[in-house]
C-alpha cells in the first residue's frame, strides 16, 4: 500500500486553502506554497505540493474535458428518449456486478475480513444507488411517454374538430407518438 503523502496529512482547513490557491492562482508557486505550509507547522516539500498540484490539475482537466464532450454530444445527437443514460446505468450495473463476483471469488486466505466487508458494503451501496437511478430513469420515461400520449390525443381531437379527416388526425397522432418510441 502506498504511503500517505504530506498533503494528505493537512487538516481540512489547510487543504481547502491549498485547493483554493490552485483554483484562484493557477497551478504554480509550489515553493511559495510549501513555505506557507511550513510556516503553518507542516513538514512538506515543494515536490509534494507539486505532485499534489499535478494530480489535482489532471483531475480538473479530465472533468472539464468530460463536461465539454457531454455538451458536444448532447448538441450533436439529442437523446429525447434518454437512451444514453439507460446505457450508462446498464454499463455501471454490469461493472458493479462483475466487481462483486470477483470479490466473492477472491481467495479467502488473502483477504482481510474487515477490508473485504468494507468492499462488499461499498459495492452494495453503489448497486443500491445505481438501481435507484435506474428506477428513476424508467419512471421519468413512463411519465414522458404518458404526457406524449395525452398530447397526441388532444391534438387528434383538435384536428378532428378543425375539420381534418380521421386519416389525417390519426397520422398526426402517429407522428407525435413516434417521438416517444
Amino acid at each position: 500500500m502506498a504511503r500517505e503523502s504530506a498533503v494528505d496529512l493537512l487538516d481540512d482547513e489547510d487543504k481547502q486553502w491549498l485547493n483554493t490557491w490552485f483554483k484562484d492562482k493557477g497551478f504554480c508557486g509550489y515553493e511559495e506554497i510549501a513555505n506557507i505550509l511550513q510556516e503553518r507547522g507542516y513538514n512538506i516539500s515543494k515536490s509534494s505540493v507539486h505532485r499534489y498540484g499535478q494530480k489535482l490539475e489532471q483531475k480538473l482537466a479530465a472533468v472539464q474535458a468530460s463536461t465539454q464532450a457531454a455538451i458536444l454530444i448532447a448538441d450533436a445527437a439529442p437523446d429525447d428518449g434518454d437512451q444514453r443514460s439507460a446505457a450508462v446505468l446498464s454499463l455501471v450495473q454490469t461493472e458493479l456486478f462483475n466487481a462483486l463476483i470477483a470479490l466473492q471469488q477472491a481467495n479467502e486466505e488473502d483477504a482481510n475480513p474487515a477490508k473485504r466487508l468494507a468492499l462488499i458494503a461499498s459495492c452494495s451501496k453503489g448497486i443500491a444507488e445505481i438501481t435507484k437511478a435506474s428506477v428513476n430513469q424508467k419512471k421519468w420515461q413512463l411519465e414522458v411517454q404518458d404526457k406524449v400520449e395525452k398530447a397526441a390525443k388532444a391534438v387528434e381531437k383538435i384536428a378532428k374538430k378543425g375539420g381534418l379527416s380521421n386519416e389525417t388526425a390519426t397520422e398526426i397522432r402517429k407522428q407525435i407518438l413516434g417521438i416517444a418510441d
